[in-house]
């Protein structure tokens, strides 16, 4: 009896821990699941932006743009549904393990309680039991055979209890593995057709990008100039921020021109903004990178080298720009050639929101975390809703992607 009461807890202590696994298992399943439905909005929200800009004569360049952000985004998805079929995969072989472990324990269990029912129905008459206690030598062996009958009567119970629990758990079992069987071939059969949708847009993107090839130097040229306007925007923004650093030290009685003079208070904000690296949310409610930081080839003329003092971050018309962290406007400025710009200053870090049409704070004002701060302006030519968004410390540019969750 002890050693099939000590195999009993190893099983219940297997079936707790594959629960566990399997617990973890659908947290996993859960977060890539939330991270398809982001990657499928994005595909969405790129393909109803082509089609838009379609009616509007846009050049080559930008349609291979648009195109090899949908390329790009579409190979992620299919990547990470990847990822979710091959997680249903191993729950599945968990849980098929799971149910022949069940089966067995259910089988022992049946076969015990089927001899202990013979030997109850063996001595079942009243008297038996009678004669079994009256038989005893003295007062204290009837005390110990009438806890034994005691015993064993719960045994029995328990034994049926037990059968019934393993039978309802290989049901719920049974049925997770149904569903989780439909599943993976409900990923399957989709991924089969994204990939469709993704080779007809490297067709696409083939066909663009013969006529570029005819055209580069054109367009080469062309980048470049818009480069030289994208780097006047840059000074006047590092200007911005100089000039904000110096009168605000002045203003302490500093005469630094480059940092920050803190306040206590000010350096217990920018240790906080430093602890958030990684987590703080993203400065548009939804929205697609379409160009990040730093020096780096054009992503369609790739002879031509683009810098990026930020991120350009898409989002949708009329999409509004969103504080990342608990700060002050420090800054409200018009930018010559991108609208509007809101520097919110956080301790010695500053966040600024480049090319807002409109704008809903003021020079002063304390915001909050995801607090609306303007409207994002709609390029007429592009049809785009662009945010240039940069992160400083002081007067040193910094990588948004190191700071913003996901990005």
């Amino acid at each position: 009896m002890i050693g099939k009461d000590c195999s009993r807890s190893l099983f219940y202590i297997l079936i707790f821990i594959l629960s566990f696994q399997s617990v973890t298992g659908q947290t996993n399943r859960e977060d890539l699941e939330k991270r398809r439905i982001e990657l499928r909005n994005e595909i969405s929200r790129i393909n109803e932006l082509r089609i838009s800009n379609q009616k509007k004569q846009r050049s080559v360049l930008s349609q291979v743009e648009d195109l090899g952000q949908q390329i790009k985004t579409t190979e992620d998805l299919i990547k990470l549904t990847n990822q979710q079929a091959n997680l249903l995969t191993r729950e599945l072989t968990t849980n098929s393990n799971k149910i022949g472990s069940l089966r067995k324990e259910l089988e022992q269990l049946k076969e015990d309680y089927a001899r202990m029912i013979e030997k109850s129905y063996k001595s079942k008459s009243q008297q038996s039991r009678v004669m079994f206690l009256l038989s005893s030598k003295n007062f204290l062996q009837a005390y110990k055979r009438l806890q034994y009958m005691k015993q064993y009567t719960n045994y029995r119970k328990q034994q049926g209890e037990e059968i019934k629990a393993n039978t309802l758990e290989l049901q719920k079992l049974n049925s997770q593995l149904i569903q989780q069987k439909e599943e993976k071939q409900k990923l399957i059969a989709e991924n089969r057709k994204t990939r469709a949708q993704l080779e007809e847009n490297r067709k696409s993107q083939q066909a663009l990008m013969a006529t570029i090839k005819q055209r580069e130097g054109e367009f080469a040229a062309q980048l470049k100039k818009k480069q030289k306007e994208i780097d006047e925007i840059d000074r006047a923004i590092d200007r911005m921020i100089r000039e904000s650093i110096a009168r605000a030290n002045k203003e302490t009685g500093s005469t630094s021109r480059n940092t920050y003079e803190l306040t206590p208070a000010a350096k217990a904000l920018a240790a906080d903004f430093n602890n958030n690296k990684g987590k703080l949310p993203w400065p548009v409610r939804s929205g697609v990178v379409t160009m990040r930081y730093g020096k780096q080839p054009h992503p369609v003329v790739k002879s031509v080298m683009v810098n990026n003092n930020g991120v350009r971050i898409d989002t949708d018309k009329g999409g509004k720009a969103r504080a990342v962290f608990n700060g002050t406007v420090s800054e409200v400025q018009a930018v010559k050639g991108a609208n509007k710009a809101v520097m919110v200053r956080h301790g010695d870090y500053i966040t600024i929101y480049n090319n807002l049409e409109k704008v809903f704070v003021s020079r002063g004002d304390t915001v909050t975390t995801e607090q609306e701060i303007g409207e994002i302006a709609t390029s007429k030519t592009t049809g785009k809703t662009t945010l240039h968004f940069l992160i400083y410390k002081n007067d040193q540019k910094m990588d948004p992607a190191d700071w913003i969750f996901r990005m």
